[in-house]
């Protein structure tokens, strides 16, 4: 599946969620199915857990997160001293 074809599968829609990015189609915010995965569910757990996502829907936020960091630039939240 192509990145544009994942991506599809994301939606933003000022009247869902308050326009928070949601897999197309449910409620599940791109940012609720990351936290999940960062505290160490498995997208079989997930999928379990919502019988109507497929893998394809998880890559897809991963997929999508990724794009948003493309072109930010971060600074460091703390100063190392020596």
């Amino acid at each position: 599946m192509t990145d544009e074809q994942l991506l599809e599968r994301i939606a933003i829609d000022s009247k869902v969620m308050t326009g928070k990015p949601v897999i197309k189609g449910t409620r599940l915010t791109v940012e609720y199915i990351l936290n999940l995965l960062a505290h160490g569910a498995t997208p079989e757990e997930i999928m379990q857990e919502y019988d109507s996502l497929s893998h394809e829907d998880i890559q897809a936020c991963i997929l999508f997160a990724a794009k948003s960091l493309e072109d930010m630039t971060f600074m460091p939240l703390a100063v190392e001293t020596v």
